[in-house]
């Protein structure tokens, strides 16, 4: 028997940040929902607890204990009492610190394959508190439907935005989420806001609050939201988390699939990805 579970990329529809708080963390609110591209985590019975990886950014990540999913796993085997091992394969299709949550989804795909390999009977919000030990992000991906969140990322709700046709870009250069915080901070970008949740993702301000941060890191972002925003068709451009991935709101997945080849054209060492967001609301995270 072997299980297998898609890990979604994360995608900020909106961020906003605030000023640290007096234990250094960031108060944040932000519409979050998951594309259909992600990677895929597949877990069959064995003696160990073993990772192996493949895929496009196979070579772009560590296949050790540093891994977020093989820490899910001893998390979810220390505090189960697993004796059991398991081979963990992932196949890795998402490109690393680009701000859509590639590690936090493999480690909550993780604790959902292992939950059902090992016949744990853990629910969804049994799985949710384990995750917070592992980080901030990783509670929202075991959910992986459309949210609103609040707190430091720890908190979120249901919310409800209707799918989205998009097109994914990241120039595959990493970007560190703690340098752009570092950056924000020095800048002085922290704002206040109300942590209650709007009425709609559009009633929302429509913007990434660390964009200006990662940009001062990465000035290439500016020409990327140009070119984005230079497409036929292109609605509303944004930055994903801490980045650099950044995304082209479209209309249609005709035009997403346009968007994408002109984009391939312009920018061949990037990556990219027409994506549809939110259409994996009320779908099962196993393929």
């Amino acid at each position: 028997m072997s299980v297998r579970v898609f890990a979604p990329a994360k995608i900020n529809l909106t961020l906003e940040v605030g000023r640290p708080r007096h234990d250094g963390r960031h108060p944040l609110r932000s519409i979050v929902v998951f594309a259909d591209v992600g990677d895929v985590l597949e877990v069959a019975p064995a003696p160990d607890l073993t990772l192996a990886i493949d895929g496009p950014f196979a070579n772009s990540l560590p296949a050790d204990e540093t891994n977020l999913a093989m820490r899910a796993a001893r998390a979810l085997a220390s505090v189960e009492g697993v004796r059991t091992g398991a081979a963990l394969k992932l196949t890795k299709n998402l490109p690393i610190a680009s701000g859509i949550g590639g590690g936090s989804s493999d480690a909550a795909a993780a604790l959902k394959a292992l939950n059902a390999l090992w016949e744990l009977g853990r629910n969804e919000a049994q799985l949710c508190a384990l995750a917070r030990e592992l980080g901030a992000d990783v509670p929202i991906c075991v959910y992986a439907r459309s949210a609103f969140m609040t707190g430091t990322g720890e908190e979120f709700s249901p919310f409800t935005v209707a799918p989205l046709h998009a097109v994914l870009i990241n120039p595959l250069l990493p970007l560190s989420t703690r340098d752009v915080y570092h950056q924000f901070d020095a800048l002085g970008l922290g704002r206040e806001f109300d942590p209650t949740p709007p009425s709609s993702w559009e009633q929302t301000p429509r913007r990434n609050d660390l964009e200006a941060a990662a940009v001062a890191l990465m000035p290439e972002l500016g020409g990327t939201r140009a070119l984005l925003k230079s497409l036929p068709g292109v609605g509303h451009v944004g930055l994903s988390g801490s980045g650099a991935t950044m995304f082209a709101l479209v209309d249609t997945r005709a035009a997403a699939l346009e968007s994408a080849s002109a984009l391939r054209q312009e920018r061949p060492d990037a990556w990219v990805a027409p994506v549809r967001l939110g259409a994996l609301d009320h779908a099962a995270s196993s393929v």
